[in-house]
């Protein structure tokens, strides 16, 4: 339970001030929360600073924090807290958390979870959204029942097409719609890796995540993994939501990309993310001696494939250099990566890391642009003062 009066409170500057997304942007520390970035209060977008990024599994409370809805649930009674399974089935449900631990199979699975709009800030020219940096994603192992057998469980009806999911999160004003998203049935019933978790890292999730329980979808953009959820309904029709129909969309390109400033003439949902890597350490602007070696580090991740090579540069790109890579603990999960590099004399060294996944995709060199700010993947580069 999140006491209200408990929220909020500015620690200080975040030490990134040599990050253009990141200048004058507090830490703040929320319940449950370590000190995290600032982003907006109402409501909290919270983001993880890039050093929990040399890890694998990002700590819970560290983990980054996206509402689109303002007032948030900040406590929730599991004797009345219930999971209604409804619609397009032979038997509507009313689950409490000790039935989904004990009436399914529990299962696990290592996912990130990132926002579409991971990195928005880096966008040339600005788009509106929240301007996040690099920190709007995470990667945990979570605990959970399989969304397949919850619905197997419920009966479906010949005709289910799409199922929706809906959290306790609710609209506060008059025409602001509340946040419900939407699967195709396939979807779920193909991959035993979308669930309802309750746990991440062997804990309970987090309220600011989504406790008492949260839709996971591994390899999808967080859009979908809707926190608090309280109403699975199947339906015989596509769902025609704002947040399916209108939003979390984007062009329907090969790229997802067009060009700078241009509208689209279609569009489609963002689903599967791209391929990704990112130098957590050390920071931006760093000074380090000449002639002692450097340990670069960071995490690399893709929709479900699995990362096969990460390559790290140390001259801008003219040469690439195999990074090692650290255990695996599922294609859908972040790979630890790391890497050594020794400057040779004083100046200012760029570093860039390119991921390839294990069917061949890479990063690109040069960053997509759509009007939503949306699946920035291109690759990435600090600088070092060597001296």
């Amino acid at each position: 339970m999140l006491p209200r009066e408990s929220w909020g409170g500015a620690s200080g500057p975040t030490g990134a001030e040599t990050d253009p997304a990141l200048v004058g942007r507090p830490l703040v520390r929320y319940p449950e929360k370590a000190d995290l970035i600032l982003l907006t209060s109402r409501p909290p977008q919270l983001e993880t600073p890039r050093r929990y990024f040399q890890r694998a599994i990002t700590p819970n409370s560290a983990f980054f924090v996206r509402y689109h809805l303002f007032p948030i649930p900040t406590r929730v009674d599991l004797g009345t807290w219930r999971l209604n399974v409804a619609g397009e089935v032979e038997r509507p449900m009313q689950l409490s958390l000790e039935d989904l631990k004990s009436k399914f199979e529990t299962t696990k699975v290592f996912a990130v979870n990132q926002c579409s709009g991971n990195s928005r800030a880096r966008f040339v020219p600005r788009v509106f959204g929240g301007q996040w940096g690099d920190g709007a994603m995470g990667n945990a192992e979570w605990s959970d029942a399989r969304l397949r057998d919850v619905l197997r469980a419920a009966g479906l009806k010949p005709g289910a097409l799409q199922v929706t999911f809906n959290g306790l999160d609710t609209p506060a004003a008059p025409g602001v719609p509340d946040f419900i998203k939407a699967l195709d049935i396939g979807r779920i019933m193909d991959d035993p890796d979308v669930i309802v978790a309750w746990e991440m890292n062997g804990q309970p999730l987090p309220m600011l995540n989504g406790y008492p329980a949260r839709l996971v979808v591994p390899g999808w953009y967080s859009t979908y993994w809707v926190k608090h959820l309280s109403e699975i309904t199947v339906l015989d029709h596509i769902f025609d939501g704002f947040w399916m129909a209108k939003a979390y969309r984007i062009p329907d390109t090969p790229s997802g990309g067009i060009e700078p400033g241009a509208t689209p003439t279609r569009t489609v949902p963002i689903t599967r993310m791209k391929v990704r890597s990112i130098i957590a350490w050390p920071e931006n602007g760093s000074r380090v001696p000449a002639r002692r070696p450097v340990t670069l580090k960071g995490v690399a991740f893709d929709g479900g494939y699995g990362i096969s090579e990460v390559y790290v540069s140390s001259d801008r790109g003219s040469t690439w250099n195999s990074a090692q890579l650290g255990e695996d603990l599922g294609r859908y999960s972040f790979r630890e990566w790391s890497s050594t590099c020794t400057p040779a004399r004083p100046g200012t060294y760029h570093l860039m890391v390119r991921a390839v996944s294990r069917v061949g995709e890479s990063q690109p060199l040069e960053p997509l642009w759509n009007p939503a700010g949306y699946m920035r993947n291109v690759v990435e580069a600090v600088h070092l003062e060597v001296v």
